[in-house]
């Protein structure tokens, strides 16, 4: 048989007409000259496109991932005193108004609080360096006296004074003035963001849950809406709950510090209740350093008493106090509030550390809310214990165990009377 082309003819009858057959494209695309297709130059620009945006988008993001975490903590900070402004707006009070009085109250408070602190760590830096030389006296006269050398203070403090290091230490210092300045002006200037966009948040909150409603169908509006009530709810709760924590803790720590007349104890005990509340993880013992060490200044008894207290304290606060106060809040696990403070860390430093614990507590009550339960079935193994009543306990095992020996003694009695009897 002939072969045939792929128009069905077959090689003779081609030859014979006189014609040539047909050539039928390439399966890529290109013509018989072998040009490239037409898609392949807007494949290949659209692919650069979408690389270039990626790049711009990527480049973006990381210019704008300081003020995005301001939003953040500005957001955060918003459904914080949301139920204090709603609360005062409920009341015919204008919301812009009341959002104002409620900053005014916070920045008041901490502006307070930052003055009379900063007064206490004055006060305690001029008393260590007007005790200065008594102290190197002390460590010399002991120094002298176990390990049998002559120290004498003012050859030291002259070595001091001309060594390399400290003339090295003086010189960085001088220079790192201005980024000390600059530091400072970009923290002022972080804070007035944060301030800010917190305003703004809670005053227009209304609005705000409008524009978000206004791109959602009607379904998606009520869930919206729940989700909403929920972060305030929690993250209010938190808030409240903290600081009712901070105001107990505070008034604890100030009457023993009263009672070792320990100085600037209002102060020292404002600032156990706060930092031991509002810093995860290492806030009670970042806050229990500072009492320690003013009251080992006046007696070193008096630091050892206020480390025992603060660790029973801490204890009565974990596992009698807290769960109290927290259980229609912020009702999570300790070990998930510490997991998800250790993840906010790793994710944004301090500031996920501090909204970690209200965004793991909204998540687990939006999520609750949602998620379908079922009754659990009554087995012991799901209780981890026996149940009062469903068995005998120790006690009564072994008044059974008693009584069943005393019984058979009498049976053995009765069956042998002679034996028992000689």
């Amino acid at each position: 048989m002939a072969p045939t082309d792929e128009t069905g003819q077959s090689a003779q009858q081609s030859s014979a007409s006189g014609t040539t057959p047909p050539v039928r494209p390439p399966l890529g695309g290109a013509g018989a000259n072998g040009r490239m297709p037409r898609w392949l130059p807007r494949a290949m620009v659209l692919a650069l496109a979408l690389v270039a945006a990626f790049q711009l988008g990527s480049w973006a993001f990381h210019q704008l991932t300081g003020l995005l975490v301001n939003i953040l903590i500005a957001f955060f900070l918003a459904l914080a005193i949301e139920p204090a402004v709603s609360w005062m707006a409920s009341r015919g009070m204008r919301r812009g108004l009341a959002t104002f009085i409620v900053f005014i109250g916070v920045m008041i408070v901490s502006a307070g609080f930052v003055t009379l602190l900063g007064s206490v760590l004055a006060d305690q830096i001029i008393k260590l360096i007007e005790g200065f030389p008594e102290y190197l006296d002390s460590v010399i006269n002991w120094i002298n006296t176990h390990f049998k050398t002559d120290l004498k203070r003012v050859d030291i403090q002259e070595g001091l004074l001309r060594s390399d290091w400290l003339r090295n230490y003086v010189q960085n210092s001088a220079t790192g003035v201005l980024d000390v300045s600059a530091q400072v002006i970009g923290g002022l200037f972080q804070l007035l963001t944060i301030a800010l966009f917190s305003f703004y948040f809670a005053a227009d909150g209304p609005r705000l849950r409008r524009a978000i409603c206004s791109v959602l169908p009607p379904a998606r509006q009520a869930e919206a809406l729940r989700a909403w009530e929920i972060a305030v709810n929690k993250t209010g709760g938190y808030i409240y709950s903290r600081g009712l924590m901070a105001l107990i803790s505070g008034v604890a720590h100030f009457v023993l510090l009263q009672a070792l007349d320990v100085p600037y104890a209002p102060v020292l005990a404002v600032w156990v209740g706060l930092v031991s509340q509002f810093i995860p993880t290492i806030g009670t013992y970042l806050a229990g350093a500072l009492p320690m060490l003013i009251a080992f200044t006046v007696d070193p008894w008096y630091a050892l008493w206020v480390l025992i207290f603060v660790v029973i304290y801490q204890q009565f606060e974990n596992y009698v106090l807290q769960p109290k106060l927290t259980s229609k809040t912020v009702d999570i696990h300790p070990a998930v509030a510490f997991g998800s403070v250790i993840a906010g860390t790793a994710l944004l430093g301090a500031v996920g550390a501090l909204i970690a614990i209200p965004a793991i507590a909204t998540l687990q009550a939006f999520l609750g809310a949602y998620v379908k339960r079922y009754d659990v079935t009554d087995d012991p193994r799901v209780h981890g214990h026996r149940r009062r009543g469903e068995g005998p306990g120790l006690l009564a095992r072994a008044k059974g165990l008693w009584e069943r020996r005393r019984r058979e003694a009498e049976r053995h009695e009765d069956r042998d009377p002679g034996q028992n009897s000689s």
